[in-house]
Order: structure tokens, then sequence, then C-alpha cells
């Protein structure tokens, strides 16, 4: 019986300290919240996307720009009194938590994207939002720059989601399309703001000058990073590339590769990182390339050599073939070349504008092959 009571008490003492202890690890980690969901909505995209023109990572994006309006809408409204009394507090409480769960899963699925479609190293301007991001959800407070705040990432989100969906869509990609899918994008923002005024019309007016401002200025960034090339090729993207020796193409639509095989410790290498050539032989660059369902248009190989003396890198030449979309490991071509000389080389796949997908260095040395190898793809 003694037991029994201790038992109880005990337990009763255990229920009491561990919500004191659950809700000091909240509150000690309160002015994380934001971040924290910002890095789930990046977390489960990792785990999801897969391809951009697959319905659900589209559903899976349109509902992330969805989301991210209707809780900035409802967070305002919440704090304007407009929302009905018992969805006050709740309103205040989790719509920033929904907002930033949107934004992060919006912008980590354009990083995921943009970053397949070009290097990732070309794909920094994303980067960069991201860290910002997060530092301006530690840093920012002030009900006014949290405003700014909200609506540039909203519409870097937006834009850039509607940019790499249109084309899929239209199955036509170009500077044209670029174009006229950032228009299109500025008229659903300016839908968005004019719903955000009726909720909270005064301080809309207020901070009218700088959220035009803010919004002027991403736009003309986005256009002269996608005009100087900055900006990767969207939606395609670059699954494999290589350097061989010969390769052959089969009646079964599968290629024959053949290489120098690589040392045992290079696993993983299945090209030539070292060409050596004899007379007469030529160089193969192999590349797979994804596009989206019902987009065809022209890739590019640019072969280029580094001239020590000027120290740049020369075209040796720029051959094109045509693409056609909707398969997933990518449409397969190759092109070659002759009349090179020893050195260092690339070969790098880009668009008709000159938007770099990706490429792969390589030397050429003079001399005897190694073991040559094949594999089919």
């Amino acid at each position: 019986m003694i037991s029994d009571v201790l038992f109880y008490s005990a337990t009763m003492k255990l229920m009491q300290v561990v919500p004191q202890r659950v809700q000091k690890i909240i509150d000690r980690h309160k002015k994380h919240w934001l971040t924290i969901a910002f890095l789930l909505g990046f977390v489960v995209d990792n785990l999801t996307l897969n391809r951009v023109d697959q319905i659900f990572d589209n559903v899976v994006l349109a509902t992330y720009v969805v989301l991210a309006m209707a809780s900035l809408l409802v967070l305002y409204a919440a704090a304007a009194d407009k929302l009905p009394e018992k969805l006050q507090p709740l309103g205040k409480k989790y719509a920033p938590l929904l907002g930033q769960y949107a934004f992060g899963g919006l912008l980590s699925g354009m990083l995921i994207f943009y970053g397949r479609s070009g290097s990732w190293f070309e794909s920094w301007p994303f980067l960069v939002i991201i860290l910002g991001v997060i530092f301006g959800n530690e840093m920012i407070h002030d009900r006014t720059s949290r405003l700014l705040f909200n609506v540039a990432i909203l519409f870097v989100g937006l834009f850039s989601y509607v940019v790499l969906i249109v084309p899929v869509v239209i199955g036509i990609m170009g500077a044209l399309v670029f174009v006229a899918s950032g228009i299109l994008a500025l008229m659903i923002m300016y839908g968005f703001i004019r719903l955000l005024r009726r909720i909270v019309p005064r301080f809309i007016e207020l901070h009218a000058r700088p959220l035009v401002f803010t919004v002027g200025i991403l736009y003309v960034t986005f256009n002269v990073l996608y005009f100087t090339n900055i900006i990767p090729p969207i939606p395609l993207s670059l699954k494999d590339i290589g350097i061989y020796h010969s390769v052959v193409k089969f009646d079964t639509g599968e290629y024959q590769l053949s290489y120098e095989e690589s040392p045992w410790w290079q696993f993983w290498r299945h090209s030539d990182k070292t060409f050596h050539y004899e007379e007469g032989d030529n160089v193969f660059c192999f590349a797979s390339v994804f596009a989206p369902a019902r987009l065809s248009t022209d890739i590019y190989h640019r072969f280029e050599y580094y001239d020590e003396e000027q120290k740049e890198w020369v075209t040796h030449a720029r051959i094109s073939y045509p693409i056609e979309g909707g398969q997933g490991s990518g449409f397969r071509g190759y092109t070659l070349i002759q009349n090179f000389t020893p050195g260092k080389w690339r070969c790098r796949v880009e668009t008709a504008r000159g938007q770099v997908l990706g490429g792969e260095n390589f030397r050429i040395e003079e001399g005897s092959k190694g073991n040559i190898v094949t594999r089919v793809e």
C-alpha cells in the first residue's frame, strides 16, 4: 500500500516536471522557430521532389506558393483584428510558422531544380538568398522590415517557380518565354498585394513605395541574371557527361562507350580524364540531358582548350544536336572533334544562348593508350 502511494506521488511529480522542462525548451528556442520551420521545408523537399514535369512535384510547389500567400494574409488579418475572435491567437501564433515552412519548401525546391539545371557553383544566387532568409529570420523583428522581407521572399519564390513551370507547360523555352513568365509573376504578385491592401489598407499605403521598389529591384535583378547567363538554363538539367575514345550507337538505342581504364582507386570514374591519343584519333564528348516532356530544343557542345600564353579558354568548336524531352534518364547524344593539340581541354554543354548546364575538364596527351574498356548506356 505504501509503495503504491509512493509510486503515485513520484508519477505526479514527474508529470509536473516533464511539461515544465518541455516548456522551457520551447521557450528557449522560440526565437528560432521561424528558421526551424524554414529548414523543415528544405528537408521535406530533398526527400520528395524528383522531376519538374511530374504532377506530384508541381502540386507540392504550387501548394507552397498558395500556403505562403495564405499565411501572410492570415497573419496580417490577425494583426489587424479582422479574424474571428477565436481564431485571432491561432493566426498570430501559427501563420508565421506556416509561412516560413512554405518559404523554406519553395526556395529549397527552386534550389534543387535550378541546381540540377546548372552546376551548383553557378546556382550561387539561390544559395545567397537562402542564407539571407536564415539571417533575416534571426535578425528582423520590427513589423515594417518583416513585411518587406516576407514580400521579397515570396516574390523570389513565385518568380522562380513561374519561370520554371511555364516552359514545362508550353513546351518552349527561351528569352521571350522567360520575359513573359516574369510578367505573369508580376501580375500574380500585384493581385496578392491588392488583397493584402484590403486587409490592412493603411499599413500597405504607408509602405507602398518600399514594396514597389523591393519587387521592382528583384524583377530587374532576375532579368539581369538571366540575360548574363548566370541563371541556369531551366528546365533543362545535365544528367551525365564524359570524354571517350569512341561512341557507338546500336539499333536498340543503346550506346557503347570506350575509354581508358582508370586506376583501381578511381572506381567511380567511367570516362577519360586524361585522353592519350595517336594519329587519327577523335575525341568524343557524350552527354545525357534531361528535358521535360513536350519540350524540344538544341543542345551545344563547346570544346575549349586553355591557352597558356593568353591565360584564357579558347573555343575550338561548338557543335549542336537536337534533343527531345520526357526521358527520365535524359536524352543522350554525342559530338566529336579532330585536329586537337595536347593540353588542358574542356567540353561544356550549353544552350543556344550560351547558358551552361555543366561540363567536363580533361587533358589531352600524345602517347599510347592504356587498357581500353567499354560500357553500355
